[in-house]
């Protein structure tokens, strides 16, 4: 892949790697429908009955469908820029699909609110530092008062050889039978020239720097890290 671009469109907008991605974050990620789990306990805590949650990254609909399993009246906004992931989304949640909206485009396609909750998994690594931080605030600016902000994403130490350390372990992590070490190895090198991955201090250091409070780490999954914040 020579660009961003052409990695993203391979990821999320080929109709191949569409039709594969329900399995693909469950292999990549560990302890993944653990994480799922957890985030809806969190959101749980704050977020009453017919609560509005916003899901920023909800294309493929995985932890639509789990929210939306865990509480029967949350309603949900879900934005994604890509539309075949939104089109699976729709097919993930089935019945579930009534009390979710989704919305092509990037968080400014998400309704004002003011919502209860707001989740960005999975999500965060994929924008530059200056993206990430607007996309912060403008989550943070979508929420009550006191709502949880969940994020879950790639976050390792980056510096004294570190970083290449880390994505070495997580490309020997994603090796199984259906991916084997040459495409592992390409994946790594697509993740390491393309992806925006900051030291855990610097990702909950943007969290306070938007207004979010009470940073607290939830999940740590290997090379992925987890957390919950506050409006």
């Amino acid at each position: 892949m020579d660009s961003k671009a052409d990695f993203l469109e391979a990821a999320f907008h080929a109709p191949e790697a569409v039709a594969k991605y329900v399995d693909s974050p469950p292999n990549a990620v560990p302890g993944f429908a653990d994480m799922q789990r957890m985030a809806a306990l969190l959101l749980a805590e704050r977020v009453q009955s017919h609560g509005r949650i916003l899901v920023v990254g909800a294309g493929g609909g995985l932890e639509l469908k789990v929210f939306a399993e865990a509480e029967p009246s949350w309603e949900f906004d879900g934005v994604d820029p890509s539309s075949a992931m939104l089109q699976l989304a729709e097919q993930t949640l089935g019945p579930l699909a009534s009390r979710v909206r989704l919305h092509e485009g990037k968080v400014n396609a998400a309704p004002e609110g003011p919502f209860d909750a707001a989740t960005c998994i999975l999500t965060m690594h994929f924008a530059d530092l200056e993206e990430r931080k607007q996309m912060l605030t403008a989550i943070r600016q979508r929420l009550k008062p006191q709502a949880p902000f969940i994020v879950v994403h790639l976050s390792f130490p980056q510096t004294d050889g570190a970083r290449q350390r880390w994505l070495s372990r997580y490309a020997a992590y994603m090796v199984r039978p259906a991916v084997d070490a040459e495409k592992a190895s390409q994946f790594r090198k697509a993740v390491d020239a393309y992806l925006t991955i900051l030291e855990p201090q610097r990702d909950e250091s943007l969290l306070q720097e938007a207004g979010f409070s009470d940073v607290e780490l939830f999940y740590a999954g290997f090379a992925f890290r987890g957390w919950v914040s506050y409006a």
